[in-house]
């Protein structure tokens, strides 16, 4: 118990950290697919999926129903990579002392 608590598992919390904030990209990307072929949540809840599947159909008239919500889902992916990259260069013990 000693040595999982004192080696173990202080070495395995940062890349758990990590890849939770990677994954939630991948759950985004995920639910925006299942809503945008009918299969997330129903119409009255709107899901950024759904409201490019709606605004679909209407692309060259009414380009921003569908180009903003996907605009949301690029923004929050890459947002979500970021801080997952960020928090890798920051906790990962074997860069501290690069000095870079």
């Amino acid at each position: 118990m000693r040595i999982l608590g004192r080696h173990i598992l202080p070495n395995s919390i940062n890349p758990t950290i990590v890849q939770l904030t990677l994954d939630a990209g991948y759950v985004v990307l995920t639910v925006a697919g299942l809503s945008f072929i009918g299969l997330g949540a129903q119409p009255p809840s709107h899901e950024w999926g759904f409201m490019v599947a709606e605004g679909s159909g209407n692309i060259l008239t009414q380009w921003w129903w569908s180009t903003f919500p996907g605009m949301a889902i690029c923004v929050l992916v890459v947002g979500f990579n970021l801080v997952g990259d960020f928090l890798r260069d920051v906790l990962d013990p074997r860069l501290r002392g690069a000095g870079g």
